[in-house]
Parts: C-alpha cells; structure tokens; sequence
C-alpha cells in the first residue's frame, strides 16, 4: 500500500514537471507577437493606430484619411488601392509594404521606413517625405521627378539620405 502511494506521489511530480517544462517550451517558442488583422474595404476615418505593431495586417480598399500609423511597425501591411490622403506615417516602417494604386496625397512620411515597398502605381501628390528611406523600391519617373522636387534629410534610423535612397539626380 505504501509502495503504491509512493509510486502515485512520484507519477504526480513528474506529471507536474512535465508539465511546465511544456509550458515553459511554448512560451519560447511561440513568444506573443503582432496578430494580422484584416481591415479591407472598412471606412476609418482619422484612426489612431500609432504606436502599434501591425505586421502584415491588410487595409486593401481601405479609406483611412487622417488616421494616425505614426511609429508603427507596418513591414509587410498591405494597403493596396487605399484612400491615404493627409495620413501620417511619421516614423513609421513601411518596409515591403503593399502601397500599389495608394492615394497618399498630403501624407506625412517623416522619416518613414520604405525599404523594398511596392510603391509603382502609388500617387504621393503633396506627401511630406523628408528624412523618408526609399530604398529598393521603384518610382515611376513621372512620380519620381516630382518627389526630387521636394526630398530632402536623412532617416534617423537607416542612416540614409532620401534623395540617395530615391536615386535623384
């Protein structure tokens, strides 16, 4: 009887350390992170998602005039065909961003993250890019002859000059 209630007591401990070492391994390995979310085609008129992590989340057919992505993580965001007329993307990383048939008239892009974004068919008509990094990204020359009128600075974090990043003559 003895043996037996030893035997249960030492199935129970290990039961239970088992049981954290797999609690411990899954925190690890699956550390929490940012949720894509799906925002295409809705209507968010002066948002405020600032300061938010929203990797590969999609805003396709989005019209989110005004809102606020200042500092947000957006690698990845698809915001394909969106309204982003006077948004302000200040410090924000666009990095492999979807902006392809984007309205970003009047957009604020202080030293905003660009790198490898999809930016073909984008209208940037007013937008502010001053410190913005456009590395690897191509601009249609029509587009592009119009940002050069205007880039200027150098983007805190990358180190690198807009118009070197925009390749202007």
């Amino acid at each position: 009887m003895i043996s037996r209630l030893s035997d249960r007591i030492w199935i129970s401990i290990l039961n239970v350390l088992l049981l954290t070492v797999i609690f411990i391994t899954a925190t690890v390995a699956f550390p929490e992170g940012a949720v894509a979310v799906n925002y295409n085609n809705r209507t968010l008129i002066e948002e405020d998602f600032s300061n938010q992590d929203l990797t590969d989340s999609s805003f396709d057919h989005a019209t989110l005039r005004k809102s606020n992505f200042s500092h947000s993580n957006l690698r990845g965001v698809r915001f394909f065909s969106s309204n982003l007329a006077s948004v302000d993307f200040t410090g924000a990383d666009l990095s492999y961003a979807d902006l392809e048939s984007a309205r970003m008239t009047k957009a604020n892009l202080t030293d905003a993250i660009l790198e490898g974004a999809f930016i073909t068919g984008t209208m940037f008509d007013g937008a502010i890019i001053d410190g913005t990094d456009f590395t690897d990204t191509y601009v249609r020359e029509d587009v592009l002859n119009k940002l050069c009128k205007v880039a200027k600075g150098t983007n805190p974090v990358t180190g690198r000059d807009t118009r070197d990043t925009l390749m202007c003559p």
